[in-house]
């Protein structure tokens, strides 16, 4: 059966150069919307979750374009705010080969969602509609308006009982110089209110300042989640090693870790036609994969294959199934479906 989930956070306007080309380049763009609440929300909607999205979108046309694309999605529209003037923007241009993507932002400080008023939201009546409330490290990043908002929905989704998700997802270029010392006492703050965490073990070393002996990503891993999950009270944690091969493909690894014990993923290399998005389709195997009671080395091995298939779609919301996902985690690609 189904659960009632709902994320916080910012719808973002995606315009995105065809192809190849650099901005300079490029005549024209394609728009779309998405997010991370957006992502995570829509993938769980698509594997029987009744999913919600709270967040504040401008009265306006583009107010009226995202709410469409909300509900296309899947998205409840119920607990989505409407006022302000903006909705926050971001270019993409697709790299290739050594040309890494770039995402350049726009507008997004004086979007709807960043400048809501501190009674936008009346989080005591959502709570009490849901069994889980996600949460975002690059919300988490905007200013003190939104982290009051932020804070105040976690601890009202504790206070009640809800599962509390929280995905780490730290963005240098979002806080800034100093932005680790900046981030630290927020970031702890919502440790200590998550159920479940997306991290691995740079957050711990780099966010939180833990010292490790390891001299390999998974030792350093296997020392410091742990160790976080004693400190903060954390149920699971889960995350993702990647690796930009020579030929433009990437692999991928994903672990979890539950009651004591590490969980992993086999690497999983394939061709990458969207990278963008991919992470929040992994996070939402594993929220499906817990709230689901599969075994961790099941949800483990779910959302692996969901964040793969992420990659080859275009834009940056998961789109696979959950019998694609499952039929990914069984067999190699084939020729046409017929």
């Amino acid at each position: 059966m189904g659960k009632r989930i709902a994320a916080f956070g910012e719808v973002m306007m995606r315009l995105q150069a065809p192809g190849y080309d650099l901005l300079s380049q490029a005549n024209t763009l394609s728009y779309s919307f998405s997010g991370t609440g957006v992502n995570v929300i829509s993938a769980l909607a698509r594997f029987g979750h009744d999913g919600y999205l709270v967040t504040r979108l401008p009265d306006n046309p583009l107010g009226d374009a995202a709410t469409a694309n909300l509900r296309k999605l899947g998205i409840a529209q119920k607990f989505v705010a409407r006022g302000g003037s903006y909705i926050g923007m971001y270019f993409l241009e697709n790299g290739f080969g050594a040309r890494p993507s770039r995402v350049t932002y726009s507008n997004r400080l004086e979007s709807s969602f960043n400048t809501a008023p501190a009674d936008a939201y009346d989080f005591a009546d959502i709570v009490g509609q849901l069994d889980v409330a996600h949460f975002c490290g690059i919300t988490l990043a905007m200013n003190d308006a939104v982290r009051s908002h932020m804070l105040r929905f976690a601890k009202a989704a504790k206070a009640r009982g809800s599962l509390v998700a929280f995905d780490c997802n730290y963005r240098p270029s979002l806080w800034g110089e100093g932005g680790y010392e900046k981030a630290k006492p927020f970031y702890e703050q919502m440790l200590g209110l998550a159920d479940i965490v997306m991290m691995n073990e740079k957050d711990a070393m780099y966010l939180l300042g833990m010292p490790t002996k390891g001299t390999t990503r998974e030792e350093q891993l296997e020392e410091l989640v742990p160790e976080v999950a004693r400190i903060y009270g954390i149920a699971a944690a889960a995350g993702t090693h990647r690796s930009v091969n020579g030929d433009n493909t990437h692999s991928l690894r994903g672990y979890l870790y539950k009651d004591g014990r590490f969980h992993y993923s086999d690497t999983l290399t394939f061709a990458v036609y969207d990278r963008i998005g991919a992470g929040d389709a992994y996070t939402s195997g594993i929220l499906h994969g817990e709230l689901s009671g599969f075994e961790p080395e099941r949800t483990v091995r779910y959302a692996a294959a969901a964040a793969m298939l992420a990659h080859t779609t275009v834009g940056d919301t998961p789109m696979a199934a959950e019998r694609e996902i499952v039929r990914a985690m069984t067999q190699a690609a084939g020729d046409v479906e017929r």
